[in-house]
C-alpha cells in the first residue's frame, strides 16, 4: 500500500509539472508606419487630405488600417511588408469610381525601404518585426499631388504610444 501510494504522487508529481500555462497572446503586433500629411506651402501646418485611398502595389485592394475613402485625414498608419525589404503603395487623393467603377483621382506610388528585424515576443506571439533604416524612393514631378516626403524616424519598432509620425507627405 504504502509503494501504491508512493507511485501514484510521484506520477501525480509528473503529470502535473509536464503541464504548461496557456499562453494567449494579446499584447503584441507587428508596428504600423505613421504618416502625417502636410502643407507644401506651409511645412508646419498639417494639411488634410480629400478622400484618400492607398493601395498596395501588387495587392490591389485598400490598405485596411484607416476608413478608405475618408472625407478628410492628416494622419494615417499602414502596413510595411514582412517578407522583403520593401513596399510600395499607390496614394491616391480625390479618390472615387466613375459610372463604369474605375478608379479617378490623382495617384502617386511610393517606396519604402528598410530592414527588418525580428523580434521575439513569446511563444504565443511568436515573432514580429521591427523595420530600421527606413528611406522613401519618390521623384516629385509636375504632375504628382504629393511634392515630396522626410523621413522623421527611420526605425519603426512597437512602442507602448505609437503617436510620433515616421513620414511627412508634402502635397
Amino acid at each position: 500500500m504504502n509503494k501504491l501510494s508512493i507511485t501514484l504522487i510521484f506520477l501525480l508529481c509528473i503529470t502535473f509539472s509536464a503541464c504548461e500555462k496557456d499562453d494567449i497572446c494579446v499584447e503584441s503586433d507587428t508596428p504600423l508606419l505613421l504618416i502625417r500629411f502636410y502643407d507644401a506651402s506651409n511645412p508646419t501646418a498639417l494639411k488634410a487630405v480629400s478622400s484618400l485611398r492607398i493601395i498596395g502595389v501588387g495587392n490591389g485592394s485598400p490598405i485596411a488600417t484607416f476608413g478608405d475613402r475618408i472625407s478628410s485625414i492628416d494622419s494615417i498608419g499602414i502596413p510595411l511588408r514582412t517578407n522583403g525589404a520593401l513596399t510600395q503603395f499607390t496614394f491616391i487623393a480625390n479618390s472615387g469610381d466613375d459610372e463604369n467603377g474605375t478608379e479617378t483621382g490623382t495617384s502617386d506610388v511610393v517606396t519604402f525601404s528598410y530592414e527588418i528585424k525580428e523580434e521575439f515576443v513569446s511563444r504565443a506571439c511568436g515573432f514580429i518585426a521591427n523595420y530600421e533604416s527606413l528611406s522613401s524612393d519618390f521623384t516629385a514631378t509636375p504632375e504628382n499631388w504629393i511634392q515630396s516626403i522626410a523621413i522623421l524616424k527611420t526605425t519603426v519598432q512597437l512602442e507602448t504610444e505609437e503617436t510620433t509620425a515616421h513620414v511627412k507627405v508634402f502635397h
